[in-house]
């Protein structure tokens, strides 16, 4: 064995640095990868090209591809168009809903991101829960975890297999085709649908007939249901002498008061004033667009002495229902706003948006929502025009689970983003051609057919997760570089003794596990692939298999909340970490174990 020289010692200093920033999260994540690429080669540990050669990756661009591909389908309605066919196949079951729905989010994530799967469909399952009265928490899991495990079943499923020919690079092995995985992947992901048919009941949450009401009524589903509570949207004048001879009146007050929402207030002669911040004052001869119940509005006229006009008239354009609406949102996983009120980011501000309801902690607010401290998977009801949504949607904190610019939807492009997303395939299939290449080809060709603009493109990126991939991937090759990973390997080893194969490719499994827990699992993979290509070589097994369990393993996230899908889920199933732990932790092992004896059966 090698002796550890000060080079070793620094990497994994370096490595222990970024696992402890990643744990803490005093940075975001991404800000650590690119502290990682710039302390690597000042350290010179890694040469500059090294350094920024994460940029030029196949594993990177081909991430930025898929993102765009995915985002091209969703623009198009090519996914939504599943949804209808599939509940109708499967009826009032209980087991055939979460079966048809689980396996169709699986084979959506096998292509595109699970998060954007998993949003997808958030609204469906919460009707039908109202619907069916089927406690939510007996879908949500289970569905969620599937959009998991659909990540595994193509290489271009999950940023960590992504990634692993890339890694492999190094030791010059032969790289995975986008197939490969699928027989592991459609294992995972049967085995995780049938666990839950037949144990389901035993480590979900299960709720008592009393609790299936008010679980129907929880998440976005609860704010569809205030619709009704909340009413609709009135046109109301205030005469000459509103402000004579009284303390000022603000928005806020009629809120208080009355519990109705001032979406819009025109000023003569010609002055209008999209969702109006909650200290406007409201003078005389001022027409307002006010969202409240019939019942709320007829008391704020007769206390007020406020005229009620009929049907919308001053703002019948511009509050128009082809114009504007209201719609639902979920806050994002990484959202900008976790920790927030809507006060402190001044959405009416912003985006000239205004929040008619809040779902938080199992309880919908529909007085004083600016101030709300919101979380993951909280649920807020905005209203405003289309295109102030859509630039909303933008900003990737919230997202919003209706069509909110039916103009800027392109179905009749349906057909060309099917093609591309085909042309991509049958490249990738039939003529080998690099993955990056087949799958930025696809991209383009939905540009090019303006099935997206290059601005959309762009924006349907997230950079974050870009810089996080470019910035760990010269933390991998340092670990190699330097013999960092040859070096923690036999040192292992030393410790395991002599193993066969399928006891490594299992200690792997469970060690990918469990990094997974504490870091991110595109680090995760970055970090763990050098060393047990490292450890399989010294163990005379297959090292692209010890390298495609990582990959694989690194998916293996479902004893916490962490991941983006269980976070988006934990808020509407009103699931507790505990709940994850209890069924996370059987799945976890089922995971690991069908994983390795898929390999064996298919691989060895």
């Amino acid at each position: 064995m090698e002796q550890l020289t000060t080079e070793m010692i620094m990497v994994m200093v370096m490595i222990c640095v970024a696992i402890f920033l990643f744990i803490v999260e005093w940075i975001r994540v991404d800000v650590v990868a690119i502290l990682m690429m710039v302390a690597l080669p000042l350290l010179n540990l890694v040469t500059p090209k090294e350094a920024f050669i994460g940029f030029s990756s196949n594993a990177v661009i081909s991430i930025i591809a898929v993102i765009i591909i995915g985002a091209g389908l969703d623009k198009t309605g090519v996914i939504n168009r599943l949804v209808t066919p599939v509940l109708k196949i499967a009826g009032k079951s209980s087991s055939r809903i979460m079966i048809a729905i689980s396996l169709t989010v699986a084979g959506i994530s096998s292509f595109m991101q699970n998060i954007g799967a998993a949003a997808l469909f958030l609204p469906a399952i919460q009707r039908i829960s109202k619907k069916l009265k089927i406690p939510l928490s007996q879908l949500l899991m289970p569905i969620g975890f599937s959009a998991i495990l659909g990540g595994t079943i193509t290489l271009v499923g999950s940023s960590p297999l992504i990634l692993l020919n890339d890694l492999l690079a190094p030791f010059n092995l032969e790289e995975f085709g986008l197939f490969d995985v699928t027989p592991i992947g459609l294992a995972l992901v049967c085995s995780g649908i049938i666990y839950f048919i037949f144990f389901g009941h035993f480590v979900l949450p299960h709720r008592t007939a009393e609790s299936d009401e008010a679980s129907a009524t929880e998440g976005v589903a609860a704010l569809l249901d205030t619709y009704e509570d909340i009413g609709n949207l009135f046109e109301v004048r205030t005469p000459e002498n509103f402000t004579h001879y009284r303390e000022p009146i603000t928005i806020n007050d009629l809120k208080k008061k009355y519990l109705v929402n001032v979406a819009a207030i025109f000023e003569p002669p010609n002055f209008t004033t999209m969702s109006p911040s909650l200290d406007t004052e409201i003078k005389d001869r001022v027409v307002l667009a006010v969202y409240g119940t019939e019942d709320n509005i007829q008391r704020m006229a007769e206390a007020e002495a406020i005229q009620v006009k009929e049907g919308l008239d001053v703002f019948k354009n511009i509050l128009s229902a082809s114009i504007s609406g209201a719609v639902e949102a979920v806050v994002a996983p990484r959202s900008n706003l976790i920790g927030k009120t809507l006060q402190d980011v001044n959405l009416a501000e912003q985006f000239r948006v205004t929040p008619l309801a809040v779902y938080h902690h199992g309880r919908t607010l529909k007085v004083d929502v600016s101030n709300v401290i919101l979380d993951v998977g909280d649920a807020v009801l905005l209203h405003g025009t289309y295109k102030a949504l859509t630039l909303l949607q933008r900003q990737r904190n919230l997202i919003l689970t209706t069509p909110v610019d039916v103009e800027q939807m392109k179905p009749e492009k349906a057909a060309f983003a099917a093609l591309w997303l085909g042309i991509a395939l049958v490249m990738v299939i039939v003529f080998k051609i690099q993955l990056s290449v087949c799958l930025m080809t696809g991209a383009l060709g939905m540009i090019i057919t303006k099935v997206l603009s290059i601005d959309e493109a762009y924006q349907s990126v997230d950079w974050r997760t870009i810089f996080l991939l470019a910035g760990l991937i010269p933390l991998g090759i340092a670990t190699e570089k330097t013999g960092t990973a040859a070096w923690i390997a036999h040192s292992v080893l030393g410790l395991l003794g002599p193993v066969s194969p399928i006891f490594l490719l299992t200690v792997i499994g469970v060690l990918s596990t469990v990094f997974t827990l504490v870091i991110s699992n595109v680090g995760a993979t970055v970090l763990l692939v050098p060393l047990v290509v490292n450890m399989a070589l010294a163990a005379n097994t297959d090292p692209r298999m010890a390298a495609l369990v990582v990959g694989l393993a690194t998916s293996n996230s479902f004893l916490l909340p962490t991941h983006q899908v269980n976070a988006l889920y934990m808020g509407p199933g009103h699931y507790r970490s505990v709940d994850f732990m209890k069924a996370g932790s059987i799945l976890s092992i089922i995971f690991i174990v069908v994983m390795i004896a898929t390999i064996y059966l298919f691989y060895l």
